[in-house]
């Protein structure tokens, strides 16, 4: 039974095929089981965030970019959203540390606009950074209002003595 399993694969859909009298809980674990067993043995090649050496693996040549601020995670976030191969190496050799983004050569327009992307992020953190925090204006209005009342309440004791 669980030899009679044939598998299609589509980018985004998997079939199963599985020819037996009976559909339990356990053939169609044995299905599943020599289903990724096939999926291992093909080799199908990671996507995104990956080590150097799985990017060397692939044999597409790689690039390099020197990142030198310290919010790497929201680079990964724009990597990730235009399906860019990456791998990120910290290099503590110089201070700060730098970042070293290697990634494939046919990706370099992907990352081009990934890097737009970041950037527009980046400048959004430090112009929100610039702004005064809405509560830490309203705790200074609350604490000169608190003032405000306590002087108010000492004039008008001293008025009635």
């Amino acid at each position: 039974m669980a030899g009679d399993v044939n598998d299609q694969i589509s980018e985004k859909n998997v079939c199963l095929v599985i020819k037996g009298g009976k559909l339990t809980g356990k053939t169609l674990t044995m299905a599943m089981k020599h289903y990724l067993k096939a999926i291992k043995k093909t080799g199908a090649p990671p996507k995104g965030k990956q080590s150097v050496k799985q990017l060397v693996q692939q044999g597409q040549g790689l690039e390099s970019i020197d990142i030198t601020t310290d919010n790497i995670k929201s680079f990964e976030s724009s990597a990730r959203k235009y399906g860019i191969d990456f791998s990120v190496k910290r290099d503590n050799t110089e201070k700060p540390p730098k970042y070293l983004v290697f990634f494939k050569s046919k990706d370099a327009p992907a990352l081009t606009e990934a890097f737009k992307d970041f950037t527009a992020k980046e400048a959004k953190r430090t112009a929100a950074r610039a702004k005064p925090s809405v509560l830490e204006t309203l705790r200074n209005f609350a604490e000169k209002v608190a003032s405000q009342v306590v002087d108010k309440m000492k004039n008008k004791s001293h008025e009635r003595t």
